[in-house]
């Protein structure tokens, strides 16, 4: 399938000083757009100045919450040119998204031609300084005009782009969390292993409540037990005990996530022991108490490395490395962050150059 270009005739104003810039606020000057019907598949794909959709109140989208995305970046150089890191990982767990809440299936080799494309037109977006980049939001949802529950026939792709900063503001600063256990995020056998707008909003009362009491982010338990460690907010969570690094198995609640995939990864490939099981809440409290937890950190697109200061569960209260970053927590920032601007060889095949315009 052909990809049509228009381009835009109002460029959108950059950001006077993208050393203040947010996280997905500001976007750039066109997006990606194809439609499916059960006729003709895939269609009309197309790369379309930056506009509002025009949609029908009834789209099941709005009232069924049919819809899947991924988030990923493009990183510049220091030689002035763009790359991304590991596209093609976020478009096939796309299909997994996909397929689980029943949205049409597509190509993510074709997807990965439209991301670059769209990159290399607005590349000029990609801030230039560092720990900014540009991020990647493609997203595929449900287009039918019909309140009855049935099978969805009808579909739109969008990737939009968002030049963006540190996604935690402060950057590497140890975060403090609060373990939930009350709510749940997912369960084994829902949505919990893919990336869909469910399973966010389901997070947000208790994100809400741990903020009121002056946390950053929620540890979720899982919805079975309610004892075994899960995600820390919208992100995997590691902890180094005992000389090695654990974490949460992927159970099918627990989203697959690229940079622990690329985490785990480096670990085992510096001689690190990495073990992916069950772990409760009762054994990392103990750990806590014995101050065996010599560091743990969240890990995802958004922030990279996210380095955990103190967890709070019920009256208890344990400080983490005395609440600064810890060496491999660092190390991981470092090595990934190196690889993804171009500042460390990729001996993996993570990086997908783009074209320059």
């Amino acid at each position: 399938m052909e990809i049509s270009i228009t381009r835009t005739t109002s460029p959108r104003p950059k950001p006077e000083d993208p050393r203040k810039l947010g996280f997905g606020t500001v976007f750039t000057d066109h997006m990606f757009l194809m439609d499916y019907d059960p006729d003709q598949g895939w269609h009309d794909a197309r790369i379309v100045p930056l506009e509002n959709l025009s949609i029908h109140p009834g789209a099941a989208v709005f009232h069924y919450g049919a819809e899947v995305f991924e988030g990923l970046k493009a990183y510049l150089r220091d030689d002035g040119s763009v790359q991304m890191f590991r596209p093609r990982d976020n478009m096939e767990r796309m299909r997994t998204s996909a397929e689980r809440i029943q949205l049409p299936d597509f190509d993510a080799g074709f997807m990965l031609s439209a991301m670059v494309k769209l990159v290399e037109l607005d590349q000029d977006w990609v801030p230039k300084v560092p720990s900014a980049s540009l991020y990647i939001r493609p997203f595929e949802f449900c287009t039918d005009v019909d309140l009855g529950l049935h099978s969805i026939a009808h579909a739109q792709m969008i990737i939009i782009l968002s030049p963006v900063g540190s996604y935690l503001g402060g950057g590497l600063k140890p975060v403090n969390i609060m373990i939930e256990d009350t709510d749940v995020r997912a369960v084994r056998g829902g949505t919990g292993y893919v990336k869909c707008g469910g399973n966010y909003a389901a997070a947000n009362r208790a994100a809400a409540r741990a903020e009121k009491k002056g946390y950053d982010q929620v540890l979720w338990l899982d919805g079975v037990h309610r004892k075994y460690i899960e995600e820390v907010g919208g992100m995997n969570v590691m902890f180094r005990m005992g000389g090695k690094v654990v974490t949460p198995k992927l159970t099918g609640s627990v989203l697959p996530g690229i940079t622990r995939r690329s985490c785990i990864q480096l670990l085992r490939d510096k001689g690190i022991e990495v073990e992916e099981r069950l772990i409760s809440v009762d054994e990392l409290m103990e750990a806590l108490a014995a101050g065996q937890v010599e560091e743990a950190w969240g890990c995802g697109t958004a922030a990279v490395i996210s380095p955990i200061g103190s967890f709070a569960y019920q009256d208890k209260q344990f400080v983490v490395h005395n609440r600064v970053i810890g060496p491999w927590a660092q190390d991981l920032y470092d090595t990934l962050t190196g690889i993804q601007w171009g500042r460390l060889p990729d001996p993996y095949g993570w990086i997908v150059p783009v074209p320059k315009p």
